[in-house]
């Protein structure tokens, strides 16, 4: 490492520019900027200038990532990755993915302007498509750059009949040559990110420190009655869907709430689709329909809750004298464990700038849990008031920011000094 002053970031710089990427937004719906739509491409352009001001060598990879390098100063040493999203969900935040590639771009500002040329490469990226997309997928380009885009995820389509694949193509990627995407250089990935939740702010701790990304299952469930005029149809007679999906709701709840109890880190479950056949206020309903959604830092306590799920939804459809007629595993995600090494750095990092943590897994997903199937990742989370996200209420201090962004400075520094990949030839990206 070569350094001329110690660098600093520049928080005023930093937050203009959090608050600049903002504006670009579709008009009448802060903050929006759909993955794939012509809003998020304007919001790229803007990013990419900013890469290009900041000195980074700018690229797409075939995965659609826009990916910002700064080279360092011995090319055996490989690449320390920063990274997050800049697509929102409809009506999101000026916070939630955008501040991580923000931050990123702003610790290369400060290195250059120190004066300070690492051994280890610098690349910060904007993956795409994060967010769940029109093509009913999330985390598109960092699936893509971990080897995790399939043929048929590629074949998924959105309304209109666009293929993933030919959406990608139109987002500058190239699909024919994915296996470019995948990278073998990358020594250590960080990512920051708001907490989208309330521990921080009512601990009163600075910043988090990402254990574990939680694996996230969703579970589908259909019972059937028969529809009965709800006037003259006596209680004991009818055999109401509803019933049993009331009575699963609360199951869930009840049997989530004693999972999280169990010392095995974090866990939810949550039924968030609930729909009723033929949903009229004097009819018995005939059907039900229900999406249960389950997190946990702890594979196994997935596997046990689904099970115990399984068998109490079939009871619940006997004694409600309904038929349970599907039981199906929508989808299903492993737990990503964040690298301990790297935790332990943005632990000493944070506390040598005088900043508080607290170990903490994250209920939501992220691109770090694709990272880290290929390199050591971790993450950093920053409080938000009231733990509001995915809403134009979403707001984090911009000291929080600058806390965030100054801890993850001082740990590219120290990792610079301590990470050795081994290699005794340059590794290609």
């Amino acid at each position: 490492m070569s350094v001329a002053r110690k660098p600093t970031i520049a928080s005023d710089r930093l937050w203009a520019d959090l608050m600049a990427l903002g504006e670009i937004t579709e008009p009448g719906a802060p903050y929006t900027r759909r993955s794939f739509s012509p809003m998020f491409v304007t919001g790229r352009e803007w990013l990419r200038q900013r890469f290009h001001e900041a000195g980074l060598d700018t690229r797409l990879d075939a995965g659609g990532n826009l990916i910002g390098r700064l080279t360092g100063s011995d090319p055996k040493s490989g690449t320390i990755m920063i990274g997050s999203h800049s697509d929102s969900v409809p009506s999101g935040g000026r916070f939630d993915g955008i501040a991580g590639v923000i931050v990123g771009i702003e610790l290369v500002r400060a290195l250059r302007d120190a004066g300070c040329i690492l051994k280890h490469a610098i690349e910060v990226v904007d993956f795409l498509a994060e967010e769940p997309s029109e093509y009913g997928l999330s985390c598109v380009g960092s699936r893509a750059m971990a080897g995790r885009l399939s043929e048929e995820m590629l074949c998924y389509r959105n309304a209109q009949g666009e293929l993933l694949a030919a959406a990608i193509d139109r987002m500058g990627g190239d699909v024919a040559n994915l296996m470019t995407t995948k990278r073998n250089d990358v020594v250590s990935f960080l990512e920051l990110h708001i907490e989208q939740g309330r521990v921080l702010e009512e601990a009163r701790v600075d910043l988090g420190i990402v254990s574990a990304i939680a694996s996230v299952t969703r579970a589908e469930i259909h019972f059937e009655g028969r529809a009965d005029h709800a006037g003259t149809t006596p209680m004991h007679l009818r055999s109401d869907a509803g019933l049993a999906a009331a009575a699963t709701l609360a199951f869930v709840a009840a049997e989530a709430a004693r999972y999280a109890l169990m010392g095995h880190g974090h866990f939810v479950a949550t039924t968030g689709v609930l729909n009723l056949s033929p949903n009229a206020a004097n009819v018995v309903p005939s059907k039900a329909h229900l999406i249960i959604d389950i997190r946990a830092e702890d594979a196994m306590l997935t596997d046990s809750f689904l099970s115990v799920l399984e068998k109490q939804t079939e009871m619940i459809a006997q004694t409600s004298h309904v038929k349970r007629a599907g039981w199906k595993i929508l989808s299903t995600t492993k737990p990503a464990q964040c690298d301990p090494d790297l935790r332990r750095t943005l632990r000493d990092s944070a506390k040598s700038l005088g900043y508080s943590t607290l170990d903490m897994a994250s209920g939501a997903g992220h691109d770090a849990a694709f990272i880290a199937t290929f390199a050591p990742s971790a993450m950093i989370f920053v409080p938000c008031r009231d733990g509001r996200s995915h809403t134009p209420d979403e707001w984090a201090e911009p000291t929080a920011i600058a806390a965030g962004a100054s801890t993850l400075l001082e740990t590219i520094m120290r990792l610079d000094e301590t990470l050795n990949i081994h290699s005794s030839t340059e590794i290609s990206i």
